[in-house]
C-alpha cells in the first residue's frame, strides 16, 4: 500500500512539472522581443484567448483563434511560416504551442507572460 502512495505522489509530481516545462522546439520570447518582430511578414501571429478577451484588448496583427478551436482552425495557418502565439498569461499559448508542434508546425514561438506582460 505504501508503494502505491509513493507511485501516486511521483505521478502527480511528474504531471505538475511536465505542465511547466517548455515544449521542445518551441522558442519563447518576451513581449519586449515581440515588439521587434511584429512587422515581420514571414511570421503569423495568433491570439488563442476567447473572442471576448480578444475584443477587449489585442495587439494589431494578431489573428484570434481560440485555443479550443486551434486544432480545427490550424488549416488557415501556413506550416512554412513561423507561428507566434500569445494568450493572457502565457499558459494557454504554451498549450497552443505544444498543439501546433503536434500538428506539424516546425517554427513555433510562445510569448512569455502574454497580454498581462504587454505594455
Amino acid at each position: 500500500m505504501e508503494f502505491i502512495n509513493y507511485l501516486f505522489i511521483a505521478l502527480l509530481l511528474f504531471l505538475i512539472v511536465n505542465r511547466f516545462i517548455p515544449t521542445k522546439g518551441v522558442r519563447n520570447i518576451t513581449t519586449t522581443e515581440l515588439k521587434n518582430e511584429l512587422n515581420d511578414k514571414n511570421k503569423q501571429f495568433v491570439d488563442v484567448r476567447t473572442p471576448g478577451e480578444y475584443k477587449g484588448n489585442h495587439i494589431k496583427g494578431f489573428k484570434n483563434i481560440p485555443l479550443h478551436r486551434l486544432a480545427e482552425k490550424a488549416t488557415v495557418l501556413s506550416k512554412d511560416k513561423e507561428v507566434v502565439v500569445i494568450c493572457q498569461s502565457g499558459m494557454r499559448s504554451q498549450k497552443a504551442s505544444k498543439q501546433l508542434k503536434k500538428l506539424g508546425f516546425s517554427k513555433v514561438t510562445n510569448v512569455k507572460g502574454g497580454m498581462s506582460a504587454w505594455f
